[in-house]
């Protein structure tokens, strides 16, 4: 058989299998309006869970500090601390098997969001600006190897990295990015000792094991994109502000840096939930921290890998130093 008709064979089959999967959108996803969208839906590839296969968390609970014995002092958690209100502290070992939490603190619905595949977490505010709030969920579905969320109330699917609609009514609606950033579990324990941390879900699920031994060690998964310039690793992490990503390997020379108006920091102390099967011996990645240079608040930020930045900011700007 020649070259021509295997290749012929080859795109059949690719364009029969897309088609199969987009026609199997409509059972799972009747409500959501797919005439809508902002990308390309051959760019989006299942993740292996279908629709809530991997339930985020909706009404989550907390206790005080001083009541958690079982988490390490090494393991990362999700802080949350808005002005006025009492910090929390989301456990990456729950956001592994669950990767959002819907929350409200105060008056302020928020989502805690954690993709594993990115070392992705971001906080969102789930107001949107016609008063509405939605309540988050997992798709099962990815884009660059990034989990797409989606919202109860219309169907629409959003990417993670962004907070931005791509799929559905809210196509190009953005979220809200609120400050947050991953630490250890003593360091945010040893500041905040009045404050309050999330209770073990109620969920037949091996809480405080990594699913994805030796991952961040490793190449990307299930990403077809290219790999970051400058001969970055694709899974070396990256403190991304906007559209602005400095190598976490900068700071091995200097615990903080000072550029564009920001200060980032960096502490020893906390491990890689992506490392070992157990999240608390993860080698020593340790915890940014980012503030606004003049004015000393906390400033939105994510760290994730390098791969998943470029995927998604191509021209973005490497700050490279020197």
């Amino acid at each position: 058989m020649n070259r021509f008709i295997l290749t012929l064979f080859a795109y059949l089959f690719l364009a029969n299998t897309a088609f199969a999967q987009f026609q199997s959108w409509d059972f799972e996803w009747p409500n959501t309006d797919f005439a809508k969208k902002s990308l390309n839906f051959n760019d989006i590839m299942s993740g292996g869970p279908g629709k809530d296969g991997i339930p985020a968390v909706l009404n989550p609970r907390f206790y005080a500090v001083k009541l958690e014995t079982g988490l390490n002092n090494k393991e990362p958690v999700m802080t949350v601390e808005l002005e006025g209100q009492t910090p929390r502290a989301y456990p990456i070992r729950y956001l592994m098997w669950h990767e959002i939490v819907n929350d409200v603190i105060g008056d302020t619905p928020i989502a805690v969001t954690f993709c594993p595949l990115c070392n992705s977490g971001i906080t969102f505010d789930r107001r949107l600006k016609d008063g509405r709030t939605l309540t988050m969920g997992v798709t099962g579905k990815l884009r660059n190897s990034d989990m797409i969320m989606y919202d109860r109330e219309t169907e629409s699917w959003w990417q993670q990295f962004l907070g931005e609609g791509i799929v559905g009514e809210l196509t190009g609606v953005k979220l809200k990015k609120l400050n947050s950033w991953t630490e250890s579990w003593g360091d945010y324990k040893a500041r905040n000792p009045k404050a309050e941390v999330m209770r073990q879900p109620e969920f037949p699920r091996r809480y405080g094991s990594n699913p994805y031994v030796g991952y961040d060690t490793s190449r990307p998964f299930l990403y077809n994109g290219e790999d970051p310039p400058h001969n970055i690793h694709p899974l070396a992490r990256v403190v991304v502000i906007g559209e602005r990503a400095w190598p976490l390997d900068r700071f091995r020379e200097a615990a903080e840096i000072n550029e564009a108006g920001v200060k980032i920091t960096w502490k020893s102390g906390t491990a890689s939930a992506l490392d070992t099967q157990n999240i608390a011996q993860g080698r020593d990645v340790g915890s940014i921290r980012v503030r606004d240079e003049k004015t000393g608040k906390d400033i939105a930020h994510d760290v994730s890998f390098a791969f998943t930045f470029h995927a998604f900011f191509p021209k973005g700007k490497w700050m490279l130093g020197g």
